[in-house]
C-alpha cells in the first residue's frame, strides 16, 4: 500500500494505491496517519480509492477506526472512486451503511461544504 496525501481547501485527501491489508512491513497504517491529520486540527477526510486492488479485514478495520476517530472529533471522513470489487466488501462489511461514498472526487469534496 503507498499513501500520497494532498490538501484542497480545508480537506486532506488520501490517494491508497495498491491493496489494504496486514503486512509485516507496515511503517505507519493508515488510522495512524489519519490520526496525526486529525490531531493537527484537520477535521474532513477523503480517501481517493481509486487504485486500491485488495482490501482485508485488517484494511476494513484500518478504514472503520479512521472514521470512528474522525467522527469523535466532529469530522467528515468519505471515499471517492472504489471499485465494483471494493464496493462489494464494503456491502458485505456494512460499510455502505455508515460511510458516505462517491464515485466522482469533485462530487465528494463538493458535499463537504453542503452540511
Amino acid at each position: 500500500m503507498e499513501i500520497k496525501t494532498r490538501e484542497k481547501e480545508d480537506i486532506v485527501i488520501f490517494d491508497v494505491s495498491g491493496e489494504i491489508k496486514r503486512s509485516d512491513v507496515i511503517d505507519i497504517t493508515l488510522h495512524q496517519q489519519v490520526k496525526d491529520f486529525l490531531d493537527s486540527g484537520k477535521r474532513n477526510i477523503l480517501f481517493n480509492f481509486n487504485n486500491v486492488d485488495f482490501i482485508d479485514s485488517f484494511g476494513v478495520g484500518e478504514i472503520l477506526a479512521s472514521y470512528i476517530s474522525t467522527h469523535n472529533l466532529g469530522g467528515k471522513l468519505k471515499i471517492a472512486k472504489i471499485s465494483k470489487k471494493l464496493y462489494l466488501v464494503f456491502q458485505v462489511t456494512m460499510l455502505t451503511n455508515v460511510l458516505e461514498i462517491f464515485d466522482d472526487e469533485d462530487v465528494a469534496l463538493g458535499s463537504f461544504t453542503k452540511e
